[in-house]
């Protein structure tokens, strides 16, 4: 099964924002996931990992911040770990 992890920053308040991500990919996947943890972090940290596979990165993405496309990135993840 897949485990995934969100790490954010404490200090910047990103609490609320890995927790939208952390229920939304619950809600999706379910039992499907072995874990979804939130990992703490500092310095502006928002990522999320699939497996040790970052999927979404807060400084290299394109976008602004979008639960809904952080979850279809999961999504393919885990796709191609099954």
């Amino acid at each position: 099964m897949t485990r995934v992890e969100i790490e954010y920053c404490v200090p910047c308040g990103f609490l609320e924002r890995a927790e939208r991500v952390q229920h939304a990919l619950l809600e999706r996947f379910g039992e499907e996931l072995d874990a979804v943890a939130l990992v703490t972090g500092a310095h502006g940290v928002f990522h999320v990992d699939v497996d040790g596979e970052t999927v979404y990165d807060k400084d290299e993405a394109d976008e602004a911040f979008d639960v809904e496309a952080i979850v279809d990135r999961v999504a393919d993840a885990v796709g191609a770990a099954a």
